[in-house]
């Protein structure tokens, strides 16, 4: 007993000498990508609407998943062996559907030679405290790379610290990218948030992110992307966006598609009368197969989408449409019928890729 007391102790003292020479480093002076609006507008800086929305909005729960940090990324720079991460979560949140990392966590990716980014290590949320502390990545040549943070997809991020050891260093980025010039701004639903990938990274507005190098603004509101107009006016008072996605359709009746859609669109149109924008039809999931009510329901709602983007292209121009066949093909990739699996994010994204790309370089 008094041995496995003493080695107790000893495995102890290793673990705070380990970390006493850490040095941590807030993220607040680090460059964020995926907000579209000013830090001062906002309680905390990893927010994604502005506090004035919370009296506006109709729904309390609009208001609260704003306040998720899906689709927030950090970039830094550092030159140390070993990376760690404390953060501190606003909720505490947990869904039986996805997992801890993908709620919660965090995940670490660093640039490559060729700039294109490789995923090192998830920050792993501690399941019993808001609060977590962990050593991502370690036993590494000290040598200057350039990182990437995602945070987390349906939680808050209340703080981040970056810790390195005492020698080395945590800097703002050298290289400016991804893009954050003429920004996408991708308004949706849960499958936009982040429902329900493993990780953050894994997210098709992040995997997207990453391919393009061009900075996309995550707008999807779990059960409530319903063509709320104060969200339109959200887009409508971003600058200068490269693309507007719209892919709302999931969460809408046939009535809100049908009542809403029109003054949504003359909104954002009122301040980006050139910019192009993308709908997106509700995807053909594989239970609409045997589930007659889901799938007749998502024909009408489609059919409803398409018949109001008809009227809106006799009043506007660069407007697009992306039909949901060949979206995502097979009947593998949801965690419930209708929710991505890293799998079905990654197939969605390899369709919108070349779509994106188009887009963001077309001229109006």
């Amino acid at each position: 007993m008094k041995r496995l007391i003493l080695s107790t102790i000893i495995a102890a003292l290793t673990l705070v000498t380990a970390h006493a020479d850490i040095v941590w480093h807030s993220s607040d002076s680090l460059p964020l990508l995926g907000k579209c609006v000013d830090d001062t507008s906002t309680s905390l800086r990893y927010q994604r609407l502005p506090d004035s929305l919370q009296s506006k909005v109709k729904r309390p729960a609009l208001y609260g998943l704003g306040r998720h940090s899906s689709g927030m990324a950090i970039r830094f720079a550092s030159d140390a062996p070993a990376i760690h991460l404390k953060w501190k979560s606003v909720f505490k949140s947990n869904m039986n559907i996805m997992t801890p990392t993908g709620v919660r966590g965090l995940d670490l990716y660093v640039m490559t030679p060729d700039s294109t980014w490789t995923f090192l290590q998830s920050g792993r949320p501690d399941l019993s405290s808001n609060i977590t502390e962990t050593c991502v990545i370690n036993n590494m040549n000290p040598e200057p790379r350039e990182y990437m943070v995602y945070l987390s997809l349906y939680d808050g991020v209340d703080s981040l610290y970056i810790g390195v050891d005492k020698e080395y260093h945590v800097t703002r980025p050298t290289i400016a990218l991804p893009e954050i010039n003429k920004p996408v701004i991708y308004y949706g639903t849960s499958l936009v948030h982040g429902g329900c990938v493993n990780r953050p990274g894994m997210s098709h507005t992040n995997q997207l992110r990453r391919r393009l190098n061009h900075d996309i603004i995550n707008l999807g509101f779990g059960g409530n992307g319903q063509l709320d107009l104060e969200i339109a006016e959200v887009i409508a008072a971003t600058p200068d966006p490269g693309l507007i996605v719209l892919d709302f359709v999931p969460n809408c009746s046939t009535g809100q598609i049908d009542t809403l859609m029109v003054p949504f669109v003359d909104i954002v149109r009122a301040a980006h009368p050139e910019v192009p924008i993308l709908f997106i039809e509700c995807l053909n999931h594989p239970r609409n197969q045997f589930d007659t009510v889901m799938r007749d329901a998502t024909t009408r709602h489609n059919a409803m989408m398409k018949q109001r983007y008809n009227d809106l292209t006799q009043k506007y121009t660069n407007l697009h449409y992306l039909p949901a066949d060949g979206l995502i093909e097979g009947n593998e990739h949801t965690v419930d019928a209708l929710h991505l699996t890293d799998y079905g994010a990654m197939m969605f994204a390899d369709s919108l890729e070349p779509v994106f790309a188009t887009l963001l370089n077309s001229k109006p």
